[in-house]
């Protein structure tokens, strides 16, 4: 099945995207008038059952859900049925890999406060951008919370919560998640 109409609807909604984007499947892209939402260039976007071995709840999710909210994706990056929601901002590096099922929020999505969230008063959810550096894997169901920031090499275990600044080459797991090793640099 073509993606190309998919691509005309992504145009229509002022998605930017590079050369060679690749969609699997048909994801769920919105984009809130005034948002920016950049996709790069050969990005592979998996969203159908079979795409990915692992085993996919969902279709690929990517919301900007405000006006002032950003998504960047950077170059060769690869994204299987995971979701991306920003209400201010999320930044993927070149070459990074987020697999099946990850949840990517940079936000708390409803607020904390009792009072607040009963009267759904959007304006009170806590919001902290996010940024996974260059050439990082993200094992599936890992979910990355508000205010995560990822150095370059980054590996995040299966199932892992991340929460918190993590510098470049470590390897992070467990709920909450911590470094359990370091990756030797490597040029590249």
């Amino acid at each position: 099945m073509s993606s190309n109409w998919f691509k005309i609807v992504l145009k229509a909604t002022k998605v930017e995207y590079g050369k060679s984007l690749l969609l699997k499947g048909v994801p769920v892209i919105f984009n809130k008038s005034s948002a920016k939402l950049k996709i790069g260039n050969n990005v592979t976007i998996k969203s159908s059952f079979l795409s990915n071995l692992v085993g996919l709840y969902s279709r690929t999710i990517i919301v900007t859900r405000t006006p002032k909210a950003k998504i960047e994706i950077g170059n060769n990056v690869g994204i299987s049925g995971a979701t991306i929601y920003a209400r201010k901002g999320i930044k993927i590096g070149d070459n990074t890999l987020i697999g099946g099922n990850c949840k990517i929020i940079d936000n708390d999505f409803h607020p904390i406060e009792i009072e607040a969230r009963n009267a759904d008063d959007k304006d009170k959810i806590r919001t902290k951008p996010i940024i996974i550096g260059k050439n990082c894997f993200i094992g599936c169901n890992s979910l990355i919370l508000k205010g995560t920031v990822l150095g370059d090499g980054c590996v995040v275990g299966a199932g892992a919560v991340v929460s918190g600044r993590f510098e470049d080459n470590c390897i992070i797991a467990g709920n909450p998640a911590r470094v359990i090793r370091r990756l030797e640099k490597t040029d590249g």
